[in-house]
């Protein structure tokens, strides 16, 4: 009776185990998250990448003597076709074990869960996230959106003439217009 019992509690485990990984949603290799890119996670190594990335080419640009100077070395990543898609800041560099602390999205095949991507406007953003900050640089006017760890680039060809060239002006949203479009973005880990 007890080999019964045993065998019968094996098959219902067995079968619970199947049942709860066939049913697992398959991760969207484009889609963003507040600590993933895809398969691409805050925890990803270096030397991982090719598993984040199995249908990618990895470029890795290391200069020689890099590792004295402290800089890091960027990771491009380019689809199958060549066309570059993402910007990968390891945090240390030359260092295969280190984790990836920004990613610079590209192209607009990525899309966050709000579906921002590098196609979206302003108004975009300010709809479907709360804005954590806005920063006045020379040329660019960056948008930082703490609920996924993200800054939004903006040339400031985009404003309007009058906020384009004090870099001392605090910009706020209600400054920035609707269809002014997003160059770029960059998710922090």
């Amino acid at each position: 009776m007890n080999t019964i019992l045993k065998n019968l509690s094996l098959f219902t485990i067995a079968t619970l185990i199947f049942a709860s990984c066939s049913s697992e949603k398959k991760q969207d290799p484009f889609q963003i998250g507040k600590q993933n890119i895809g398969l691409l996670t805050d925890s990803t190594q270096v030397k991982n990448l090719q598993l984040a990335f199995p249908n990618d080419s990895i470029a890795r640009f290391a200069i020689k003597g890099d590792e004295f100077t402290g800089q890091n070395s960027d990771i491009d990543i380019y689809s199958s076709e060549g066309k570059k898609l993402l910007s990968l800041t390891p945090r240390q560099a030359l260092d295969s074990t280190s984790v990836i602390e920004s990613v610079q999205i590209i192209s607009e095949t990525y899309k966050t869960n709000q579906n921002i991507s590098t196609l979206s406007t302003f108004k975009d953003i300010n709809a479907n996230y709360k804005i954590s900050s806005i920063n006045n640089l020379i040329k660019s006017i960056v948008i930082s959106v703490n609920d996924i760890n993200a800054s939004f680039t903006i040339d400031k060809k985009e404003l309007p003439a009058n906020l384009r060239y004090d870099m001392s002006l605090n910009i706020e949203a209600v400054q920035i217009p609707d269809n002014a479009k997003i160059k770029f973005f960059i998710l922090h880990w």
